[in-house]
């Protein structure tokens, strides 16, 4: 019997008609009835097999007659009770107020039709006789053939009674008294002895579900517990459906940070964000909104505790922009113990002179220039004065104690690689490209109230040899200077490869119509790959910035170099358990590559116009490591997909990054940060060296209790990210998260998030294989590359 929460049915509940004894065809129907089947009429008591006793809270009387061995009770004083029945049924009348039994032939009758037998035709028990009518004055034959010996159970006298064959085996019956064990049928299959003979038979099934009031739906199988309930399509909601209740809810609304533990707006939901004191949903998603307290809940919910991070989301114009703090020289206001930054989280005590931090309860002196007073409720004066105590996301102006070699940074640099193989002149495609950077350079992203752009442009064409161009505002031509020697990529140039557009502009212009009519007539269709990274590296380390690659690439690497490629699409290993080795990257020198980057702050965008093979896998394998972004365009036609990549260059050139980055995330006592899911660079378990970040990129980071978590104090979530912005100015990017903790796992299920739930789900299948979205046969395909950690 199944513990998980039985109701018993009927006769266990109430009494039932025909619950007599075995069913018989013989003797005088007994005064009253015992067990029998489901539904079934008043059926006469069957004689007892050799070895079956009787409960005790009866007595018996045997009568030994020379045929067969009968049973009656014992006539009931007219003054007593009527004997209860087994089981909680509700006491019957005395046996001699029963009415008459059916006859032996109507039972039968009753039993074939209760099993269904009618519907797969008529059925005799052969060598069985029929009973004679009970008007009959002939007494009733007795059976002629014996059944197979019920298992624990004596045989019967072969000249005694013998139970009728059933065509298929009976329902469940209900269960016998205490102290009386059930008959044990035998397997009834077709062409069985108990079917009348060898011919075939169909084998007869059980009762409809819904046949007797209370029965189970279905035969003896199913005894062992409640039958199991089938997903209903009808409750399952619909995605679609939800997706427009929510916009229709929370569509346009304003949506406060002020609660913790708060469910955000679905992502497909227009809303404005008010922050309170919590980090916008733009910058922070959960997967549940309430912890559990435990890590046993956590085992039991089966759901991943974890954030997704997009630390430089997009703002949109009607909400109001971070506030950039500076606090001098001094720097942010940091925890001594923990390192956590100063944010709405940490409580002021004595007066204001101390402050506790909310992250790991460490007691800190607050800083003679940061004092302030605190009013009747605990409350600094200057709360809402100061962003870092009433927001919960905000920057502040990093000091030089955040910069390498303690130096301010430069302003990062846009290098622009075209590949000018056979392939991509024939097609088009590098005249498009020159053509685009021409409007395209004007747009650059920006500080918010800058009149132009700090960022400084460089240019490189290759194919088996690499070109630098010197675009120096006082030239009147564009300077070539080629560099042949791959095996040792170095820059021949310092001043004039990286400019300011504006200054430059007419150079640049001049330069990029050129560029397709100087390789118009080139035959060259080998192209190297890892050099130009390399070249791009060096450029950024010579000019002492970081800065992004925009390489637009069209073939395998096969040309004699370093980063030279083969083509491993081995289509017998497809559908075998090597198969995975074709989408795993080749490291060597493109892992050394990778670390070159991150060190130098150097981003690689790779668009891919392949015609054939080509190694993704490996060729991607910077970019994604790297914060950046793969875009492939399969067969690339200028027609049919000029809008496309042109669609993709403009969004990926404009839009707001940081470059160098670190960052970190951290937790309150009782869990901490243990996994970090994407396309990521790490050196330790804490912290994360990315070469950049834009307003795309986002990390999914999973969480693991240490310790047990309070219900009132909840779960506090710290995220900061220090990077240097377009404008060279090294800055720390702060986010704050309060949420709840319940130690009730429906409390935990209401506030869980779908979006990241997916979000998660699909990064923690395989790290190491970065995620593409927008994948198309022509479109393109962004390895999402990101990122966790922090600064100390």
């Amino acid at each position: 019997m199944s513990q998980q929460g039985y109701v018993a049915t009927p006769p266990y509940s109430q009494a039932q008609p025909g619950m007599g004894g075995y069913p018989t065809g013989f003797g005088a129907p007994p005064p009253q009835s015992h067990y029998g089947h489901y539904g079934a009429p008043a059926q006469p008591f069957a004689p007892q097999a050799a070895g079956m006793k009787f409960p005790k809270s009866r007595t018996y009387f045997r009568q030994v007659s020379s045929s067969f061995p009968t049973f009656r009770y014992p006539p009931l004083p007219a003054d007593s009770a009527p004997a209860m029945s087994p089981y909680g049924q509700p006491p019957q009348r005395p046996y001699h107020s029963m009415p008459q039994a059916t006859p032996p032939t109507q039972q039968i009758t009753n039993q074939m039709s209760a099993m269904n037998i009618g519907g797969y035709g008529r059925f005799t028990p052969n060598p069985i006789q029929s009973p004679q009518s009970p008007t009959s004055s002939a007494a009733p034959q007795p059976f002629q053939m014996s059944p197979p010996t019920p298992m624990g159970h004596a045989p019967l006298s072969p000249q005694g009674p013998q139970l009728p064959p059933l065509s298929a085996c009976p329902p469940m019956a209900a269960s016998p008294p205490v102290g009386v064990p059930p008959m044990v049928m035998p397997n009834c299959q077709p062409g069985s002895p108990l079917m009348g003979g060898g011919g075939f038979q169909p084998q007869m099934a059980g009762p409809p579900a819904g046949a007797f009031p209370g029965a189970f739906p279905g035969g003896a199988a199913q005894m062992a517990g409640p039958p199991q309930k089938k997903l209903d399509p009808d409750s399952i909601p619909s995605t679609t459906q939800v997706i427009e209740d929510d916009q229709v809810k929370r569509g346009g609304q304003l949506y406060t940070t002020n609660l913790r533990g708060q469910v955000p707006p679905f992502v497909t939901t227009s809303f404005s964000v008010q922050d309170q004191g919590n980090a916008s949903p733009r910058f922070m998603r959960c997967t549940t909104y309430s912890f559990p307290c435990t890590s046993d809940l956590a085992k039991q919910c089966q759901v991943p505790l974890a954030t997704i991070i997009k630390p430089l989301a997009s703002v949109p114009k009607n909400e109001t922009p971070l506030y950039i703090v500076n606090h001098g020289e001094a720097g942010p206001i940091r925890c001594n113990r923990c390192k956590a930054y100063m944010c709405p989280f940490m409580l002021f005590i004595d007066g204001g002179r101390r402050y506790q931090c909310g992250f790991c309860n460490c007691v800190n002196e607050v800083p003679v220039q940061y004092f302030q007073h605190l009013d009747h409720m605990g409350r600094r004066l200057d709360m809402y004065e100061r962003p870092e105590l009433s927001l919960g996301s905000y920057e502040f102006t990093a000091t030089l104690d955040y910069c390498k070699n303690n130096k301010p940074p430069n302003p990062p640099a846009y290098i622009f690689v075209i590949d000018v193989s056979y392939n991509n002149i024939k097609s088009g495609l590098v005249k498009l490209i020159c053509d685009e950077l021409k409007t395209l350079l004007d747009q650059l992203p920006k500080e918010e109230g800058a009149e132009g752009s700090a960022i400084k442009v460089g240019f490189v064409t290759y194919n088996k040899i690499l070109h630098f161009y010197n675009v120096k505002s006082a030239l009147a031509q564009p300077q070539m200077m080629v560099v042949s020697d791959v095996a040792e990529m170095f820059v021949p140039l310092l001043d004039g490869f990286l400019v300011n557009f504006q200054e430059s502009r007419a150079v640049i212009n001049n330069l990029l119509e050129q560029i397709p009519d100087m390789f118009s007539d080139t035959n060259e269709s080998e192209t190297v790959f890892a050099p130009v990274i390399q070249a791009g590296v060096e450029a950024l380390k010579a000019a002492e910035c970081s800065g992004k690659l925009f390489i637009f690439h069209s073939s395998l690497p096969m040309a004699e170099a370093p980063g030279k490629l083969k083509n491993r699409d081995d289509r017998k290993l497809v559908n075998t358990e090597k198969e995975k080795t074709l989408f795993q990257a080749q490291r060597g020198i493109y892992e050394q590559l990778t670390k070159e980057c991150v060190n130098q702050g150097c981003c690689v965008d790779l668009f891919l116009f392949p015609n054939q093979y080509v190694d993704l896998a490996t060729m991607a394998d910077v970019p994604a490591h790297t914060g950046g972004s793969v875009y492939k365009y399969s067969n690339f036609q200028v027609q049919v997909d000029g809008q496309h990549f042109l669609s993709d260059l403009r969004q990926d050139v404009k839009k707001s990054i940081g470059f160098d980055a670190m960052m970190r995330v951290r937790t309150s006592t009782g869990f901490r940060a243990t996994d970090f899911y994407g396309a990521i660079y790490m050196n330790n378990t804490t912290d994360v060296e990315m070469a950049a970040v834009d307003c795309e990129k986002a990390v999914t980071v999973e969480f693991k209790h240490d310790d047990t978590l309070s219900e009132d104090v909840g779960a506090l979530i710290q995220c900061a990210l220090l990077y240097t912005s377009i404008s060279g100015q090294r800055r720390l990017r702060v986010h704050n998260l309060s949420l709840a903790c319940s130690s009730q796992l429906s409390d935990l299920y209401k506030s869980c998030e779908t979006d990241a739930l997916i979000n998660f789900f699909a990064k923690s299948g395989d790290p190491t294989v970065p995620p593409l979205h927008g994948c198309s046969e022509r479109g393109g395909a962004q390895c999402g590359a990101l990122l966790r950690g922090a600064p100390e």
